[in-house]
């Protein structure tokens, strides 16, 4: 079958031919029908400090993974041929395109426990989106963000991940600020339902931001958050474009603020995506491609091309 490779960084991705897998016990083979393209794989084929989270390579990439469950293992009783599901990155199985081969693939392997049910009214690219983009701006905003209706909320970053979480925390109904360099976007924050938009969280430092969730984390604008967040406020750094970042300890002890590391979620957290998806209440953009177009989807990620998040429909037959 056909898998899109990781050999190392710096290095193009590889098309090659690898053999079906076979569901052992407790394990599941599903047909993929959606895999999402992310920022962390452009992290992964940029920077060596990746490197450490793959222990082995060649390793299929694509972690954000929808499809339908085509054969079971010995003990599997809870999952039947056919049924629709997602692929949560973070259980003790490890994440896909990580740790085991993940979705940019025609089939994927996957222990029964990473499994989440996806409603028949969500459409497979949208599970794909939800399994890691969901899951993890959920996760930011409602739990380490502690969101209640009231908060002012600032989000940095409105690709893949900010629109998502701007829309959970309006749901959740806090008054949600902005920041986002890409004006070409910024049409989007009328329908997500957010308060304002500026090019820089420093432009809503006059609302006293009680959270900042930041999305992007390109070096600069951790220190930007500490700088804007009120008196005691937190800011939740999930966003990992650069894997360094310098920041002012005069504002982070000055102000008491706190500084929370936010990584990825749980099953409930994608569970809770999907049921807002069901509802219409989420709707996030996004852009369908083709399973050849995997790789050019990735340098349009890098250069920053991309509105929403990118979906690769790697299999049309479901």
């Amino acid at each position: 079958m056909r898998a899109w490779q990781f050999t190392n960084t710096h290095e193009p991705l590889v098309l090659a031919d690898v053999p079906e897998p076979v569901a052992g016990p407790g394990q599941v083979v599903l047909d993929v029908v959606s895999a999402g393209l992310c920022h962390s794989d452009v992290g992964v084929l940029e920077d060596e400090g990746w490197l450490p989270f793959l222990p082995r390579r060649p390793v299929t990439m694509g972690h954000e993974v929808a499809g339908v469950v085509v054969e079971v293992g010995e003990g599997v009783t809870d999952w039947p041929v056919g049924a629709r599901v997602g692929v949560c990155p973070m259980t003790r199985a490890g994440a896909p395109g990580y740790g085991y081969d993940g979705g940019f693939a025609d089939k994927i392997l996957v222990d029964q426990i990473t499994l989440v049910p996806m409603p028949d009214n969500v459409p497979f690219a949208l599970g794909a989106a939800g399994t890691d983009a969901g899951m993890t701006s959920h996760h930011a905003v409602m739990t380490k963000g502690r969101v209640v209706a009231g908060t002012k909320l600032g989000i940095i970053g409105l690709g893949g991940l900010g629109q998502i979480g701007a829309r959970v925390g309006v749901l959740a109904g806090a008054e949600v600020y902005v920041a986002e360099l890409n004006e070409e976007v910024w049409d989007l924050a009328d329908e997500l339902g957010v308060t304002g938009i500026a090019r820089s969280i420093r432009d809503h430092a006059d609302q006293q931001l009680d959270v900042i969730v930041d999305f992007a984390g390109f070096g600069t604008t951790t220190a930007e958050a500490i700088e804007t967040v009120r008196f005691g406020g937190r800011v939740v750094q999930v966003g990992m474009g650069k894997l360094e970042a310098t920041i002012s300890t005069r504002d982070l002890i000055m102000k008491e603020c706190e500084l929370v590391g936010s990584r990825g979620g749980t099953k409930d957290d994608v569970a809770g995506v999907y049921e807002l998806f069901a509802g219409g209440q989420l709707a996030p953009r996004y852009t369908e491609i083709g399973f050849d177009d995997i790789p050019d989807g990735l340098d349009r990620l890098a250069r920053g091309l991309v509105k929403g998040r990118l979906v690769a429909r790697i299999n049309d037959a479901h």
